[in-house]
């Protein structure tokens, strides 16, 4: 029964309906992507581990601060470990490209989320448009319809109330994930910052511990990026 209503009111939304219908798979299936990202990503977090991490670092000792952080599923070390793997050659540059890389991945399907809480609107308004200009022939015709010209005004109102409906919906996550992307830029490059004042200062007063091996370590057993 209920999913008759549901049809029947599809349908009485008009052509446009069917983008619509289209921009709310979109939007369930990104917003909930991204939910269970995000909650996967925080159940990796590991501060004891990041803090055993800085005090290594602080201690100038190298050598430990890579095997602690080697293998770590947490955004933060899993970039510093790639910096500290090149820190006899450009750790800068390593800490940069491995900041980006976790970025990239926070920031996935943002630009969907961004692109539908325009479109949906848009689609809405292009859906009132058609239903009044329906509404406008029905009463121009030699015989007038109340139905018709009823029928016109309900695809406008249908089509309008959806396509705002999949905006709001889609607002509300868009900038929630905002705000966790440029929270996780804050931490990388808060720990970037970190991590090259300690291993300068290392440097500069001769406490510098790390094996040549250290610079040739690669990323292999670190987590795919997906």
């Amino acid at each position: 029964m209920l999913a008759n209503i549901v049809v029947q009111f599809f349908l009485k939304g008009g052509p446009v309906m069917w983008p619509i219908l289209i921009c709310a798979f979109v939007a369930v299936a990104v917003v909930g992507e991204r939910a269970f990202w995000w909650w996967r990503e925080s159940r990796r977090r590991d501060p004891q581990k990041m803090e055993q991490l800085l005090a290594a670092l602080e201690n100038s000792d190298f050598n430990a601060a890579v095997k602690i952080s080697e293998g770590s599923e947490d955004p933060i070390i899993r970039m510093v470990y790639r910096g500290l793997s090149h820190v006899h050659t450009s750790m800068q540059g390593a800490l940069q490209l491995a900041a980006g890389i976790e970025l990239e991945r926070a920031g996935r399907f943002l630009t969907v989320m961004d692109t539908l809480v325009t479109l949906a609107p848009l689609l809405g308004l292009l859906g009132t448009v058609t239903g009044l200009m329906r509404a406008f022939l029905s009463v121009g015709s030699a015989e007038l319809a109340v139905s018709a010209v009823t029928g016109g005004i309900g695809e406008a109102l249908i089509a309008t109330a959806c396509g705002l409906g999949i905006a709001i919906f889609s607002l509300i996550p868009y900038n929630f994930f905002s705000g966790k992307v440029a929270r996780l830029q804050f931490e990388l490059e808060t720990a970037a910052t970190n991590v090259e004042v300690m291993v300068n200062a290392s440097k500069a007063g001769g406490t510098f511990q790390a094996d040549a091996t250290t610079s040739r370590r690669q990323p292999a057993n670190q987590p795919a990026v997906r």
